[in-house]
């Protein structure tokens, strides 16, 4: 075992509790769930649900590439909507990130989440 290391970033939103963005571990880099939250200003990103996709996909590639990793290296992500029937605008944004090789993916409709943002993602890559 390697032991882990707490993974930390101004590039995207710092923890709004007592977590991590994300631990290095053993190979992998596993992050906390990012919400669309603005990393200069703290602030939810107003805008429908593709907007705050986009942010949140943003903030999750700055957590992994300030952990050594990417985007590419994801084999495992968790969507969590607040609204199901926001699944396909997401996917649309989601395919962007994600066009060879995708992770493997769960969504799920959560009955809400932090700051009542739209959408949370949280990913599992290797390092």
């Amino acid at each position: 075992m390697t032991g882990k290391r707490v993974v930390k970033t101004e590039q995207a939103p710092p923890a709004i509790g007592p977590y991590s963005q994300a631990i290095a571990a053993n190979g992998l880099v596993l992050t906390a769930g990012q919400i669309p939250l603005d990393p200069r200003t703290g602030q939810l990103v107003p805008g429908d649900i593709r907007v705050q996709t986009k942010r949140v996909l943003d903030n999750l590639k700055a957590v992994l590439e300030a952990a050594g990793s990417s985007m590419d290296k994801v084999v495992k992500t968790t969507v969590f909507l607040r609204d199901l029937n926001d699944f396909g605008a997401m996917n649309e944004v989601y395919g962007e990130y994600f066009r060879e090789n995708p992770p493997a993916r769960s969504t799920v409709q959560a009955a809400k989440l932090p700051r009542d943002a739209a959408v949370e993602i949280e990913a599992m890559a290797l390092a």
